[in-house]
């Protein structure tokens, strides 16, 4: 047996509100209530509950607001502190990662895709296509990433599509070297996207990860030719 150790009033608020949170009685949005109610409620102390706000500020689920107040912006303290190493990393690490990620989220999608989602990605596709003909490197990352991050929940896990989402800002700068979009050329020449939509549409799982480590290739090799 071990000592039973003694938690702080700030461990057992910011328990408490991590609560509210992963039940879903507070979602990404609302506001917390005030730092009185706060304390009525818990019945703590003031400095307790302002503590422990700020504990959570740092772990990244709350965002205090100037004159506004607190509210909720991530779900998951794990999936904050993967997305801010994400953000650190530079685009060959995400790439490395993605290799998994992108052989299994397309052999799966393959696999379970809906209509819906094959019409989704289709549409995706064409916005992907329609932002390199107007040279809209922002139009271009958006609809792009949007494609991965729907294969990867066209898959039907939903711990890879999870996962992929927390990608989010390092996918975008890890796409393509956007500077090509204002010649309208596609950075993918080979038209790997293409033949990966067309493997997931035709249920072949070898095909789909052949074009997913195909795409990636191409990237890597965009980055070698960067000055």
């Amino acid at each position: 047996m071990r000592p039973i150790q003694r938690r702080s009033l700030v461990d057992t608020v910011v328990t408490e509100i991590e609560q509210e949170i992963r039940d879903g009685r507070w979602v990404i949005g609302d506001r917390l209530p005030s730092e009185a109610e706060l304390t009525a409620t818990l019945g703590v102390s003031r400095p307790s509950v302002r503590e422990a706000i700020r504990s959570l500020v740092q772990t990244g689920l709350l965002e205090t607001r100037q004159g506004d107040g607190t509210y909720v912006i991530a779900t998951d303290p794990t999936a904050v502190a993967l997305r801010r190493a994400l953000d650190s990393a530079d685009s060959r690490e995400v790439i490395r990662v993605r290799r998994a990620l992108d052989a299994l989220a397309a052999r799966e999608a393959a696999i379970a895709r809906t209509q819906e989602e094959i019409d989704e990605l289709t549409t995706l596709l064409e916005s992907r296509r329609a932002a390199i003909k107007a040279g809209d490197p922002d139009a271009f990352a958006e609809a792009d990433v949007a494609f991965h991050l729907g294969i990867a929940e066209a898959s039907g896990n939903r711990l890879l599509a999870g996962i992929y989402a927390s990608f989010d800002g390092s996918l975008r700068e890890s796409v393509t070297d956007a500077s090509c979009l204002t010649e309208g050329a596609d950075p993918d020449k080979a038209d790997m996207h293409i033949a990966l939509l067309q493997a997931i549409i035709n249920a072949d799982p070898e095909a789909a990860q052949a074009a997913a480590m195909g795409v990636l290739e191409q990237q890597e090799q965009l980055l070698d030719e960067r000055p």
